[in-house]
């Protein structure tokens, strides 16, 4: 079975820089983890003076990432979070990680020591209930994983908006932001648009979600 550690380290996987998140990055962070960096390309959006580690599981995508970043540890989060500051950081990203973990709810548990006071938990997951993914249940009675997208192969959690802010309310955080992003179908069909303009269907545009959540005052 492929895993995002065994793809080739080369791939487009590894290189994206997420340019559609910079707007959402809250402000004045200096101190920033980013878990599954792949080649570091999202050190672009980030301040040029802030302290940037990463953790990669693949090896090669790390040896190139560890050229833009300060940084990076070689191996699941698991297996290297004894080696990350607690309290080191006020900036955590996850871009495309949280739906590749074993346990996702003992991941945020574990990663909110290495959080200093105040500090954000930023990324993205990708949304279950999206159009394409909805018409294949309801109307083909089937799903197929993919090579990439919402379906991965290497996906081991799925989430639509409700489940995720439950997840992360059960975890300690409290959600800023909860917003949809890279609208990929636009249907042609004036009902369809309508539709999809209904409260109800909003959120089935979308095939991520961009979070920015804090960690709750109590915990």
């Amino acid at each position: 079975m492929s895993t995002p550690s065994n793809r080739d380290a080369q791939s487009t996987y590894y290189a994206a820089t997420r340019p559609e998140l910079k707007a959402l990055l809250p402000q004045g962070c200096q101190r920033v983890l980013e878990v599954g960096c792949g080649r570091g390309g999202f050190r672009a959006n980030l301040p040029a003076d802030a302290q940037v580690w990463g953790v990669e599981p693949n090896a090669v995508a790390a040896k190139t990432a560890s050229q833009h970043l300060n940084r990076v540890l070689v191996g699941t989060y698991e297996a290297v979070q004894q080696e990350l500051p607690d309290q080191g950081f006020d900036l955590v990203v996850c871009n495309d990680v949280i739906e590749h973990m074993v346990d996702d709810a003992a991941f945020l548990n574990a990663v909110r020591s290495k959080m200093a006071p105040g500090a954000y938990l930023f990324g993205s997951v990708p949304n279950l209930r999206n159009l394409p993914v909805l018409q294949a249940l309801l109307f083909g009675k089937d799903f197929h994983y993919q090579d990439a997208g919402v379906l991965d192969r290497t996906h081991l959690r799925f989430y639509t908006e409700k489940s995720f802010t439950r997840l992360l309310a059960e975890s300690g955080f409290e959600a800023i932001t909860l917003q949809g992003i890279n609208r990929k179908l636009r249907p042609a069909s004036l009902w369809w648009r309508l539709v999809l303009w209904l409260p109800l269907w909003r959120d089935t545009r979308w095939q991520q979600f961009a979070f920015v959540a804090r960690l709750k005052p109590s915990v």
